[in-house]
């Protein structure tokens, strides 16, 4: 079944290990059900989901504008590795240590509930 609708989120300034602990049990549920569930989630990782969420939604009621949160299910929650900004620090004896900052790339993709 092709998707209802996709949203994709880049460059987001967080790791890709953090982003999919908080993903990975929001795949297959219902909209409504992963908004709540995120709503109650401690972690930093769940405002940028929320936000990915409701976008992928809106992008959803835009061909459709009957739908409702009950009748979506996430069929793809996917974060990806983005570019990685590349810093240094100083450290011991005159030399450098480098410091990668990871940055996300989170799809969602929408499927009517079957």
């Amino acid at each position: 079944m092709p998707a209802l609708a996709r949203a994709v989120a880049r460059h987001v300034r967080m790791t890709p290990r953090k982003v999919g602990y908080v993903a990975l049990p929001l795949r297959k549920q219902t909209v409504a059900a992963a908004l709540v569930q995120l709503s109650v989630t401690n972690r930093r990782a769940a405002k940028p989901l929320v936000k990915l969420l409701a976008s992928a939604f809106a992008n959803a009621r835009q061909r459709h504008p009957e739908l409702r949160e009950e009748d979506v299910i996430i069929s793809k929650l996917v974060a990806d590795e983005g570019p990685r900004w590349k810093r240094f620090r100083a450290a011991a004896f005159g030399r450098a240590a480098p410091i990668l900052k990871r940055t996300t790339h989170i799809t969602v993709e929408l499927e009517k509930k079957p």
